[in-house]
């Protein structure tokens, strides 16, 4: 089935140096972008990450330090990444939790400003574990009855991830055609206020902290009564767009 599709979507995978947000970086990006009327724009660029590759990073996606020392850096690619990415929708296989955070970091640290908040994330894994529970290879193979081969590099992640979608939305028939109501409905477990899901929005809307000693309580209730709060976060090592949602709210409750 063909996607049923208001503003073009982009397919993306990134390999990186690791899986923390705050620390790592892009070694590897690929993206499948495709628009409503059906045309398709694929790319796959290698990044210089400007750290040492770790071999435990390198054994999975088989980048190494040799292979990305004459690429350029994420700072010399962002304007024109950020322009293929305007107005588009985005997807991936465990993109809502690991790639759009760590992406967004990417942009933040080199000072380009992409406003995440406008966008609607299809994110298939989620949807495969709600539906079948799986990894990315045994959904390719579940869905679309292909095995992935060069499976962990991006370019293969990202075709293979764009396929599976489709398959799913001709195996359940109660899967909605609509990116709107994939990502609403099916592509997230939490409500996320920032994109790595450290403050969301509980069952009356309310944002509410999402991890430690304050989890589910209000965030303005803690800004307010808890000042020093704010300061320890914004001190440690959380993502940047975590501290810029915290900061918004905190004005905004301030201004009241």
């Amino acid at each position: 089935m063909e996607l049923n599709l208001k503003n073009p979507i982009v397919f993306f995978d990134l390999e990186t140096t690791g899986t923390n947000i705050v620390k790592d970086r892009i070694v590897e990006i690929s993206y499948l972008k495709i628009f409503p009327n059906g045309k398709q724009e694929s790319k796959t660029r290698r990044i210089n990450p400007e750290m040492p590759i770790p071999a435990e990073a390198s054994a999975v996606h088989h980048i190494f330090d040799e292979d990305v020392k004459d690429c350029p850096t994420f700072k010399q690619v962002a304007k024109s990444l950020s322009d293929q990415l305007e107005g588009c929708d985005l997807a991936g296989f465990n993109s809502s939790r690991f790639d759009i955070p760590l992406l967004a970091e990417e942009f933040l640290r080199v000072g380009v400003d992409i406003d995440f908040s406008r966008r609607k994330f299809i994110d298939v894994q989620i949807i495969f574990h709600k539906k079948e529970q799986r990894t990315l290879e045994a959904a390719y193979k579940f869905y679309c009855d292909k095995n992935l081969t060069d499976a962990h590099s991006a370019e293969a992640d990202t075709m293979a991830t764009y396929e599976v979608l489709k398959a799913q939305l001709d195996r359940y028939p109660d899967l909605v055609n609509d990116i709107e109501t994939l990502a609403k409905e099916y592509s997230t477990f939490n409500n996320n206020v920032d994109l790595s899901g450290r403050i969301i929005l509980d069952e009356n809307g309310v944002e509410v902290f999402n991890f430690g000693k304050h989890k589910g309580k209000s965030v303005a209730h803690i800004l307010k009564t808890e000042p020093s709060f704010y300061a320890w976060m914004m001190d440690s090592e959380f993502p940047l767009n975590t501290k810029q949602v915290l900061t918004k709210i905190k004005l905004r409750e301030m201004s009241k």
